[in-house]
């Protein structure tokens, strides 16, 4: 008698589910950036550095207004100048990160590391984002300021125009003040228009400054326009066109001092603005990710 057959059981082959094969947990199907977080964050960024430094300009901490023309020169900035623009930049670029860092999606299946990363990178990103579109818009504000001014010259039809056409031109010429002393009478010269003589000395002061030194033929002629217009003598008229050159040289080297200086804090000042930013993305991640989805 023959025994009965046993079934054998197959060997039962456990199949795991890769990653790529989960619905909504491949890393491919999400975004690295989450721009509208870095758009937002970017523009509270530059809103608040308006702000800021409205109210720097309205307590004597801002030398420079963005609204308007009447501002110091760059000599004039200030340690609290400096101080107000490291200030704003710290707290615009972090708020700025911040917001990127707290509103972006939350990515599911990323390593620890790799989020630390994205959120530092949308902190930086917020940063250069609100840079640009400040700069644009001071741009924008300094290039209608200039447009105006070159209007109000070219309209100079009733005696208000052409004399606020001739106060915008003194504030965008440094040199206006020096040629208006060259050419001032000593009171025997008949009053005329000397506005091409004036145009004429402005050119070849600011060609002297480039070069850094004016020629005997260009300070001769000089002399004979200052003698002419003004009634004084020739070594008269030389003499304070000597003295007006070396006026001008000052200004303008202590100009360029302060411009190099300031140049310098700006760096500082937007470097730190890079680095609060990309600081505050990360806080803001984190407390992003400790909300359950």
């Amino acid at each position: 008698m023959q025994a009965s057959a046993v079934p054998v059981s197959r060997p039962v082959i456990e199949r795991q589910t890769t990653l790529a094969e989960i619905p909504g947990k491949n890393e491919a199907y999400t975004a690295g950036v989450s721009w509208a977080a870095v758009i937002g964050g970017a523009f509270v960024s530059a809103s608040l550095s308006l702000i800021l430094l409205a109210l720097g300009t309205g307590l004597g901490l801002s030398s420079i207004s963005p609204w308007s023309n009447m501002g110091a020169a760059a000599s004039t900035v200030g340690k609290a100048a400096i101080a107000w623009l490291i200030v704003t930049e710290i707290m615009a670029s972090a708020l700025g990160g911040y917001l990127a860092g707290r509103l972006r999606t939350k990515w599911v299946q990323v390593h620890s590391d790799e989020v630390y990363f994205r959120d530092t990178a949308h902190g930086l990103l917020v940063w250069a984002l609100g840079l640009v579109v400040t700069a644009a818009f001071l741009g924008s504000a300094a290039t209608s300021i200039a447009g105006g001014a070159a209007q109000g010259a070219g309209n100079g039809t009733t005696t208000t125009t052409m004399t606020t056409a001739a106060a915008d031109s003194s504030m965008l010429n440094p040199n206006a003040y020096i040629i208006d002393t060259l050419f001032r009478s000593n009171g025997t010269a008949a009053a005329h228009n000397d506005a091409a003589e004036r145009g004429e000395a402005d050119r070849i002061f600011a060609h002297s400054l480039r070069q850094r030194t004016m020629s005997a033929a260009d300070a001769t002629y000089l002399a004979q326009l200052v003698s002419a217009r003004t009634g004084l003598t020739q070594a008269e008229a030389e003499s304070r066109v000597s003295d007006a050159f070396q006026s001008a040289q000052q200004s303008a080297d202590t100009a360029r001092k302060a411009l190099a200086h300031l140049s310098l804090w700006l760096f500082v000042a937007l470097l730190s603005g890079a680095f609060c930013a990309s600081f505050a993305g990360t806080i803001g991640g984190k407390q992003r990710d400790r909300i359950p989805v």
